[in-house]
């Protein structure tokens, strides 16, 4: 897995780099070897997921074929799910606000 460094910015970087680990399931997979799983755990494990990914996959069918209704989408909330010091719902202090007051 490569991961470019633009303008010496590592940070970035490194996010980019856990979201593509993410979708790789690398987490997932250093969570499991963390601790030794026995064959019959991981047949009746990998089983379930088995099961589980079948189901989405006939729910995707349905829906698009028009057999099930489509579930209803959430309503967006503004500023929801952004990371923080980000966009504020308050407003910016003004520069006069923020300089000390001068007596005369």
């Amino acid at each position: 897995m490569q991961v470019l460094v633009r303008d010496n910015n590592v940070d970035q970087a490194l996010r980019v780099l856990k979201k593509k680990m993410q979708r790789e399931g690398i987490f997932r997979e250093m969570k499991q070897r963390k601790a030794y799983e026995k064959p019959s755990v991981r047949k009746a494990r990998e089983k379930a997921e088995a099961v589980r990914r079948a189901r989405k996959q006939a729910r995707k069918t349905a829906i698009r074929e028009g057999l099930i209704a489509a579930p209803k989408p959430k309503p967006r909330v503004p500023g929801a799910g952004r990371r923080p010091g980000g966009f504020s719902a308050s407003p910016a202090p003004s520069a006069q606000a923020a300089a000390p007051a001068v007596a005369s």
